[in-house]
């Protein structure tokens, strides 16, 4: 079963925007434009594994929805457009675990999602890929039960595939999420892990590459996580 992601934005495009790469990314997304009506539906179900908040909101505004989501155990992750020192502070010590400023770049906040969602696995939850299991919080591979060398930026890259899968990732994005965006390098450098991946786990048909763009992992690729479909 997919986790659950909040998405409340009152900018349709931007709402429709994260919605559209959360689908892709493998999770499922519940859109709301107004805060109070977010606040209104929790009550019948709160059953998400992270929101996505806007702090300026129509009805009730981030600020004011942190403590509903909180109490029903949802962490918050803002992304708006207050970028001044003192809301930044205001909501992380309130209790967000993250802090975008808009405008941002759609592969960084599902990056910044992920991380949430990892820190509230269980410490047993598993990824499986065909004959590989992936174990996060470990950061160890196991193939055909025997375990599988990855360099910890060889298992980085792997986990971007994972946590991105159906979605076209390029170099230049790869470069800059794993090695950061002053990183000086050439994208022959993300070939070169993405093959090492790809010798050692035999993902050659899971990890496909997208001619003239980069590549893609292949949601149906026999992908399960925590022992249940994906």
């Amino acid at each position: 079963m997919s986790e659950r992601i909040l998405v409340i934005e009152d900018e349709d495009a931007i709402n429709d925007l994260i919605c559209m790469n959360l689908e892709v990314a493998g999770y499922e997304s519940q859109p709301f434009f107004d805060g109070k009506e977010a606040w209104e539906a929790l009550a019948a179900d709160h059953s998400y594994s992270c929101a996505v908040v806007d702090v300026m909101l129509p009805g009730l505004d981030g600020f004011a929805l942190l403590p509903h989501l909180r109490e029903y155990g949802i962490p918050v992750i803002f992304l708006t457009a207050k970028g001044d020192v003192n809301s930044k502070v205001r909501g992380l010590t309130a209790g967000a675990e993250d802090y975008i400023v808009k405008p941002f770049e759609m592969l960084e906040l599902l990056v910044r999602i992920d991380k949430v969602l990892a820190r509230r696995r269980p410490a047993d939850a598993r990824i499986r890929i065909r004959d590989v299991e992936i174990f996060p919080e470990e950061r160890k591979v196991l193939k055909n039960g025997c375990e599988v060398y990855l360099k910890p930026m060889e298992f980085d890259c792997l986990m971007m595939f994972v946590r991105n899968r159906n979605k076209a990732l390029t170099r230049s994005q790869l470069l800059s999420a794993l090695w950061g965006v002053a990183f000086d390098g050439e994208t022959r450098t993300v070939d070169a892990h993405v093959g090492r991946i790809r010798k050692k786990l035999g993902f050659q048909d899971v990890i496909r590459t997208i001619p003239r763009v980069g590549y893609r992992m292949e949601a149906d690729a026999g992908t399960q996580e925590g022992g249940q479909d994906r």
